[in-house]
């Protein structure tokens, strides 16, 4: 059964993944390293995590598989679920995959490396309704694919 779990603390489109999950019947992780508010209803749990680096990420990591959807706009962490096989989204509506994450994550790095120097001090232009259209698409469209694929058995290594 897919589950989606957010990479919370500073995700827009929190209540679209509830509306969607609902819809469909899925289970939702609110995953963050500080109390928030989420709708108090049977399939969306709020998972408060130490404060730290990447501890968010790490539970994320841990839990999510191949039938999952994880939605994120921190591409390590994507970077991290794609190499575990789980759909990862992030709130603007891009699909992560094999193929786009190795640029994404060069893209970012370098980015990163440009405004640490002073080179570049533009950011992403705002998250505005054309991006939370694309996201609803994109997430629904998701879903309906990975219903459709039959999900690998993960079998203990043997010893």
């Amino acid at each position: 059964m897919t589950r989606i779990f957010i990479d919370a603390d500073a995700c827009p489109v929190k209540d679209e993944v509830y509306r969607v999950a609902l819809r469909y019947g899925l289970g939702v992780f609110v995953v963050s390293n500080r109390m928030m508010a989420v709708p108090d209803m049977p399939l969306i749990e709020r998972v408060v995590v130490d404060h730290g680096p990447d501890v968010a990420d790490d539970w994320i990591v841990e839990r999510a598989g191949p039938a999952d959807i994880v939605v994120t706009a921190d591409i390590p962490l994507a970077a991290r679920c794609v190499a575990g096989q789980v759909a990862t989204l992030d709130p603007k509506g891009r699909l992560f995959d094999a193929d786009s994450i190795g640029m994404t994550l060069a893209m970012r790095n370098l980015m990163d490396d440009l405004r640490s120097t002073g080179a570049v001090t533009t950011h992403n232009r705002p998250f505005g309704k054309a991006d939370r259209s694309a996201f609803l698409s994109a997430l629904d469209t998701l879903i309906v694919r990975l219903r459709r694929r039959p999900v690998p058995i993960r079998r203990p290594a043997e010893g």
